[in-house]
């Protein structure tokens, strides 16, 4: 029997608790790839937090858009906490590379080389908070591995987990379900703003319709410049080289 442990389908429970609970093993036959990963913030003014690489099997997933955000995700997207997701895919035998940029990765910026011994894991995965925002994030899901070796490139979006209204207020808020946008990395944000009003009824994962921000540094409705946070999708590169 397949493991679908990171399923975010399974709302019966999260993946903290019980989504970890599998009948057997992966039971995927497939030859092991040794990769080499780099990832490109292609944001003229965005931080990604730090990056969370897996490989898994084709059942498994760390988001599937349409679908609501785990709680893991939700730490992720909201305050670019990885450890949870790090447990839950580990803990079902996946594979993963936590933070290989060694902090945040900023806008023009990439981190390259980054070495994943896939085993028998089959798909990839990589998500990252978008900084600043509240609860946007890139995100690749599930990603067939090609087993024929050469270098593939993958461009990306930003989604909204949906699981916090965009204000686009900083205030240090970084905690689930704690509203707020945890920091403007670039010390570019404004302050005193009053908050956006998003009227978005969407809670689920779903393509990241940008930021609104606006030009007033000390006040206004937005504490994000529209001259610097606003984005087009893709928002990062991925580069897959097989070995």
């Amino acid at each position: 029997m397949k493991s679908s442990v990171l399923k975010p389908i399974a709302k019966k429970a999260s993946l903290l608790t019980c989504g970890l609970i599998a009948a057997g093993l992966f039971s995927v036959s497939a030859t092991a790839a040794e990769v080499e990963i780099s990832v490109v913030n292609l944001t003229h003014g965005n931080h990604f937090t730090p990056l969370f690489i897996a490989a898994h099997d084709a059942d498994s997933h760390l988001f599937q858009v349409g679908e609501m955000a785990t709680p893991a995700l939700q730490k992720m997207a909201e305050g670019g906490d990885v450890g949870d997701l790090d447990a839950a895919v580990m803990g079902a035998g996946g594979v993963t590379v936590a933070n290989p940029a060694m902090g945040l990765l900023a806008p023009g910026a990439n981190v390259s080389e980054v070495m994943l011994d896939s085993m028998e894991m089959t798909h990839l995965s990589i998500v990252a908070m978008v900084l600043p925002t509240n609860d946007a994030f890139i995100g690749l899901d599930g990603w067939e591995i090609p087993t024929e070796a050469g270098t593939y490139t993958v461009y990306v979006n930003a989604y909204d987990a949906g699981t916090e209204a965009n204000d686009e207020v900083v205030n240090g808020g970084g905690m689930s379900g704690v509203p707020g946008i945890p920091a403007a990395p670039g010390g570019d944000g404004g302050m005193n703003g009053t908050g956006v009003m998003d009227g978005s009824t969407n809670g689920y994962v779903h393509t990241h319709p940008g930021v609104l921000g606006d030009t007033d540094s000390a006040g206004g409705a937005s504490d994000l410049d529209s001259r610097i946070h606003r984005w087009l999708n893709p928002v990062a590169k991925v580069v897959v080289t097989v070995k």
